[in-house]
């Protein structure tokens, strides 16, 4: 059995040539459950947390509010990034080779506006025409290798280049290295695990526009920002052999979705930005770029320091605490100073779920979320 690759209008709220989703449609399936039953099941065992979906929690108005002045802030930042890692890819990639056929193939679902973004600067700055696939991976069960063959079939395989937003302890970055791995090993084509991300703070990373742990607008939400498409799932109830992973379109949200703002907003500011993007393309060049894993190497010392049973229950920097407020069970917050505005919707989030907030000096990222450990 196969399914075919999706686009908006039809799935999600990206127009059809930003992005091709490579899932299979599940929204008619009822795949939420509470939030805390979920946890305790993820962590007890029971149950794979790619098998169900978080339900989508919804900020309020003030939390809305907060997104919009940081992302209207954060706007040159952002595109500067992208403008970076995309040259980056570009001068490793195009130039060394001599070819132009890049192929995008960003990690549901992160990685699809940072790839739609990267997409939009190699064509408005670099005249080229990307193409742009998203699908899925999933810790410890690997990469949608059905998704995988549909691409090589039509591209390079040379060509692809995996998209991601950001590094946290880098947990995906060897999950995609161990899964191309078995992928080829399985009879299918070389494929580079040279990810390419738009934040690296972790050090896991080779290509990357910036290793500073910032505000990435696009942590801030849930499917929102990502086009209404929700977290991917692998579950053998909904995904027969030769099937892509699944995915939900969730069309009610159509009212909330700031998706499209977010890259109109950060993709206006590319001309203003070209040359600071270049020159930052120019700083990363020149640096050391080789991975040295520090973050990993941070979190386990903060693991054993608070007494966490794993490493899963660590989740370091801007973009993944976001993620564990907003859709996990938090414990605690860890911060590296009591007031950066980059955390003003971190602070927020953890004083609406009543989540405490302590200030740790010396952490080699700005913030780290702690989940709460099962004990039952």
């Amino acid at each position: 059995m196969t399914t075919p690759p999706l686009t908006g209008p039809d799935f999600g709220s990206y127009a059809a040539g930003e992005v091709t989703w490579l899932l299979k449609d599940l929204s008619h399936v009822a795949l939420e459950g509470d939030i805390a039953d979920r946890e305790r099941a993820i962590q007890s065992g029971r149950a794979h947390y790619a098998e169900s979906l978080p339900v989508e929690f919804q900020p309020d108005e003030e939390y809305q509010k907060l997104f919009r002045t940081a992302l209207s802030e954060s706007a040159d930042r952002l595109a500067t990034a992208i403008g970076a890692v995309t040259d980056l890819l570009i001068t490793d990639r195009v130039a060394k080779s001599g070819a132009t056929d890049l192929t995008l193939v960003s990690l549901a679902r992160a990685g699809t506006p940072v790839g739609i973004l990267m997409r939009r600067w190699a064509a408005r700055i670099h005249g080229l025409d990307l193409p742009h696939y998203t699908i899925s991976i999933v810790r410890d069960r690997g990469i949608d290798s059905v998704a995988l063959d549909y691409i090589v079939s039509r591209h390079r395989p040379e060509s692809v280049v995996f998209v991601d937003g950001w590094t946290g302890k880098g947990a995906i970055a060897k999950e995609l290295t161990a899964a191309l791995a078995e992928y080829a090993a399985a009879g299918g084509p070389v494929l580079s695990d040279d990810l390419a991300v738009l934040a690296d703070p972790g050090y896991c990373v080779r290509t990357f526009g910036t290793r500073d742990d910032f505000l990435i607008a696009s942590a801030c939400l849930n499917s929102t920002v990502s086009g209404l498409v929700s977290r991917t799932v692998l579950n053998s109830d909904y995904i027969g052999p030769g099937e892509f992973h699944g995915a939900k379109f969730y069309r009610d949200l159509t009212p909330y979705d700031v998706s499209n703002l977010l890259l109109d907003t950060v993709a206006d500011r590319f001309t203003a930005v070209r040359d600071a993007a270049a020159r930052q393309c120019a700083d990363v060049l020149a640096s050391d770029r080789e991975p040295t894993w520090a973050g990993w190497h941070s979190i386990e010392k903060i693991q054993h320091e608070y007494g966490l049973g794993s490493i899963n229950f660590v989740k370091p920097g801007v973009g993944e605490t976001t993620r564990v407020l907003l859709r996990r069970v938090p414990w605690k917050i860890l911060v590296d100073a009591p007031d950066r505005p980059e955390h003003d919707h971190i602070r927020l989030l953890a004083a609406q779920r009543d989540v405490p907030v302590e200030v740790v000096h010396g952490l080699a990222y700005s913030c780290v979320g702690l989940i709460k450990e099962n004990t039952e």
